[in-house]
């Protein structure tokens, strides 16, 4: 539960509102369109929850591809994943660092050094071992969900006071005048601020319950999530009109500025700090398993298989930290994660297909945790995650060139990689 709370809520539900609201300016409208796009995610963890039940490994979407796909999808996806995860850790560590020199100033010229001393500082947290890192984690997920609660009761507590229903509905009405692709991106934004509701599939091979505790912990995470989100919205609609925050980058800050005056959007930057550093964490607990469970399956460094007694993934934590280290001081960190986009929806569509994959070529296995609703709800998640990967795609062209370029590029390394060390291209069990 910790994991999956820590892992969707993040910078994103801060900005997005805004980016939503430049398109969807009734306040009905824009909560229903908040929980469609929770229900679609969550049919999803109700649909791919069978193959996360089933897959006894850490490792995320690695470990559930390897198990439908073989050796090669899976090695593409686990890398991609690593480096994605360590672009988006060294991205964090240097926007943490810039948010704490808006609160101290004197700290601007050390950014870059601040930003190392972080990640740093996370990196040697991990090595205390894995009862720390989750503790940390479920504190600070909980940290996480109650600041999301205080933001919500503090635009309640505004409209009470200050901007009342009469304002809202006076800026509803604009909504003809947007074309289709506007909604299909709303759609996108709304399902990527849900994202990262698998997370808990990074630990699966770590939880002593099983299979099904990991997905029952997830959509319990879920909910709760889904439950903030849905009332930090509300309160949203009916403390501000929708058009005074419509693309704006920090659209929570400046809907609290407007009720409270210039100064509130500190607030949100002490919480978007918190909620940075939290990442630093949960980061480091699923890149250093991605490429544990990469290496382990012989396609990546034998160092990464270095386990401590105190069950911290040693190896794999010090190569993330190195890599973190590296894109924090060259700044390459944005291309990369745009690159990662489109393969990773790729990945999504194929936790979808191979739970119809597994139920032909492994009928007689247990499964834990049964997919609700199958085939049906597989088939509106598979066509629903296309949708998305289109619209992504079409939107930034160059990322999937990108993206197609790295899947190329990765196929003669695999040659080598099967050739060396004599593998073969059956799934991992």
């Amino acid at each position: 539960m910790a994991a999956c709370v820590g892992g969707i809520i993040g910078l994103g539900i801060l900005r997005t509102p805004g980016e939503i609201a430049k398109v969807v300016s009734d306040p009905w409208l824009y909560v229903a369109w908040w929980l469609g796009g929770g229900v679609f995610v969550l049919l999803s963890l109700l649909f791919v929850g069978e193959l996360m039940s089933i897959t006894p490994k850490s490792g995320g979407a690695y470990s559930l591809i390897s198990r439908a796909y073989g050796r090669f999808p899976s090695f593409v996806i686990g890398w991609i994943d690593w480096v994605s995860y360590s672009a988006t850790m060294a991205l964090k560590a240097v926007v943490a660092a810039e948010y704490l020199a808006i609160l101290l100033p004197t700290l601007s010229p050390y950014s870059t050094v601040l930003a190392l001393v972080i990640t740093s500082a996370f990196a040697i947290l991990q090595l205390v071992g894995t009862r720390v890192s989750a503790g940390i984690q479920e504190t600070a997920s909980a940290g996480i969900g109650l600041v999301i609660a205080m933001l919500a009761c503090a635009l309640f507590y505004g409209a009470y006071t200050g901007a009342g229903l009469a304002d809202i509905t006076a800026s509803s009405g604009s909504i003809a005048a947007i074309g289709i692709t506007a909604y299909g991106l709303v759609a996108a934004s709304i399902i990527f601020t849900y994202d990262g509701w698998f997370v808990a599939s990074y630990f699966c091979g770590e939880v002593k319950s099983g299979g099904r505790a990991v997905v029952m912990g997830s959509i319990q995470g879920f909910l709760v999530v889904m439950a903030l989100y849905m009332l930090l919205n509300i309160a949203l609609v009916f403390s501000v009109p929708l058009t005074s925050i419509g693309g704006n980058d920090l659209a929570m800050a400046k809907a609290l500025e407007l009720l409270f005056g210039s100064g509130a959007e500190t607030v949100l930057v002490v919480a978007a700090i918190f909620i940075l550093l939290a990442h630093q964490n949960l980061n480091y607990m699923m890149t250093s398993r991605v490429i544990y469970a990469l290496s382990q399956d012989g396609l990546g460094s034998q160092k990464a298989t270095i386990v401590a007694d105190n069950g911290a993934p040693i190896g794999g934590v010090i190569l993330s930290w190195v890599l973190v280290c590296v894109l924090i001081a060259i700044g390459s960190f944005e291309f990369l994660l745009n690159l990662t986009v489109s393969l990773l929806l790729i990945a999504y569509v194929a936790l979808v297909l191979g739970v119809f994959r597994l139920r032909r070529s492994e009928p007689n296995t247990e499964r834990p945790f049964v997919a609700w609703g199958y085939p049906y709800t597989g088939v509106i998640c598979a066509v629903g995650w296309t949708a998305v990967a289109i619209l992504i795609s079409l939107g930034s062209l160059s990322s999937t060139l990108f993206g197609l370029a790295a899947i190329i590029v990765a196929i003669p390394v695999f040659l080598m990689l099967r050739k060396w060390r004599h593998l073969d291209g059956q799934p991992v069990a």
